[in-house]
């Protein structure tokens, strides 16, 4: 029995023995052709995509130069419904820059600006002066034109060699402590610097008013300058007892530096004061 041309070799009228590298090669070549078929349908699908992506772009850039279709394209205002100049007039900003603030250091280094009073209650006013938690009580004033009068030793003629126009003293004293301050007011910052550069010597205690006497000859006391704008500031202090001070007296120096911060912040708000009416005053 034969199955005619092209059948198996090893049916009837064959070898009877099958080519199995024949079969073989046939099975291979039906898995490539498998093969490519699916590689060629993939490549077949993801060109339609891009082709319908490229499509829907392409229509969306018709739709105005990169404008949105559909409904957002819908939603916004037509060329005609936006706004067109309005009749408002516009803003406008001066190209004239704004002064700067007058600096209230100006008006205390000069005693051409420096026109508020001078006197002891617009430096040392009240009875008591409060500094966190500790109150002094105050004590004698004084004020002169004669600064030489006010000091010890060599400050005296300091002041007058650098023009010194008036002193002004103020005792504070808590807890036997006490501590005078002496003002000395100048016409220029310089002045009041080189004075405060130059001290030697000492402000003189003042007692009186609550207040013994203090910092007698032969006892030791310590002794600070200072100087802001055109004032020079000097302070001594001591012990009411008349025991000298040594450097382990802390509460002697806290008091002192409390006065002298104290009389540092008057000056300064006296700046301050000037320089905020003269902000405020009307131009001419």
């Amino acid at each position: 029995m034969s199955f005619g041309q092209g059948g198996p070799s090893w049916g009837p009228g064959g070898t009877g023995t099958p080519d199995w590298a024949a079969l073989a090669e046939a099975s291979a070549a039906r898995a490539r052709r498998k093969k490519w078929l699916m590689i060629g349908g993939g490549a077949l699908a993801t060109a339609a995509v891009a082709a319908i992506v490229a499509t829907a772009v392409i229509s969306t850039s018709k739709n105005g130069s990169g404008g949105t279709s559909g409904k957002n394209a819908s939603e916004l205002p037509s060329a005609t419904a936006l706004p067109s100049e309005t009749a408002e007039p516009e803003p406008s900003f001066s190209s004239v820059a704004p002064l700067p603030p007058p600096d209230p250091k100006d008006y205390i280094s000069d005693v051409k600006k420096d026109r508020a009073p001078v006197t002891v209650d617009a430096f040392f006013p009240g009875k008591k002066l409060t500094m966190g938690t500790r109150v002094y009580a105050k004590g004698a004033t004084h004020s002169t034109t004669k600064c030489a009068t006010t000091t010890k030793d060599a400050l005296g003629s300091i002041l007058t060699n650098n023009g010194c126009d008036q002193v002004i003293r103020a005792t504070y004293s808590r807890s036997g402590v006490a501590v005078t301050i002496g003002l000395a007011v100048f016409e220029t910052e310089a002045r009041a610097k080189k004075a405060a550069q130059q001290a030697s010597g000492s402000i003189a205690a003042l007692s009186g008013s609550g207040v013994p006497a203090f910092c007698r000859p032969g006892s030791v006391c310590r002794r600070t300058s200072n100087s802001y704008g055109r004032y020079a500031y000097f302070a001594i202090s001591g012990f009411t007892s008349g025991k000298s001070v040594t450097k382990a007296d802390k509460n002697v120096f806290a008091v002192g530096d409390d006065l002298t911060n104290f009389t540092f912040r008057q000056i300064r708000h006296r700046g301050e004061v000037q320089a905020s009416a003269a902000a405020t005053a009307p131009t001419t």
